[in-house]
């Protein structure tokens, strides 16, 4: 598959104008109302997940369109100074990892592509233009192990994360590994 695929990028204020190619790539990639919360569904949770996470600071998106149609997303937001982004991990970090000044380190909340796009690099090249103006000096981001019989993971240790503890949210049996690493590599 020839794959011409257009990158670009917005910010919360543009975040009207380029949701409509968010929730159809969502809806094509997870469907609508299987019961996941990552979903839209019915309630629009996926679109009131969105909008929270467009309203921290510093939020960006990278979007990959092909002929016109978003085959592929990529966005997160900075941390904040008071952020209990970390207090979640099963077992504590030291201070050193977990310390946060509102510029630190930014969160990738979320890389999603369509079925046909993937395996063509359009996950990386979303990735490489969403970190492209990232000002943070690093990067951390939550994978369910289990999603892909870890391909997922493995992806993004090919990009340069490691690991650096298990998260678990209260009143969820999902573990998560959290990931990190640069945004700026070597």
């Amino acid at each position: 598959m020839s794959v011409t695929v257009e990158y670009s990028l917005a910010d919360a204020k543009h975040l009207p104008y380029v949701k409509h190619s968010l929730v159809e790539v969502h809806t094509e990639v997870w469907g609508m109302g299987s019961g996941k919360d990552l979903e839209p569904g019915p309630d629009g949770a996926f679109e009131a997940r969105l909008e929270a996470a467009a309203a921290m600071p510093g939020w960006t998106v990278a979007i990959g369109y092909e002929k016109g149609r978003p085959v592929g997303y990529c966005h997160g937001f900075s941390l904040a100074a008071d952020t209990d982004w970390w207090s979640n991990m099963i077992l504590p970090l030291p201070k050193y990892v977990t310390w946060e000044t509102g510029q630190r380190t930014a969160v990738l909340s979320e890389i999603v592509v369509c079925k046909p796009w993937r395996g063509t690099g359009v996950a990386t090249q979303l990735h490489e233009i969403w970190l492209s103006l990232r000002p943070e000096e690093r990067v951390t981001l939550l994978v369910d192990s289990a999603i892909g019989d870890g391909a997922l993971q493995t992806a993004c240790e090919a990009w340069g994360y490691r690991r650096v503890a298990d998260h678990r949210e209260l009143r969820e049996s999902t573990v998560y590994t959290a990931m990190i690493r640069p945004v700026r590599r070597p």
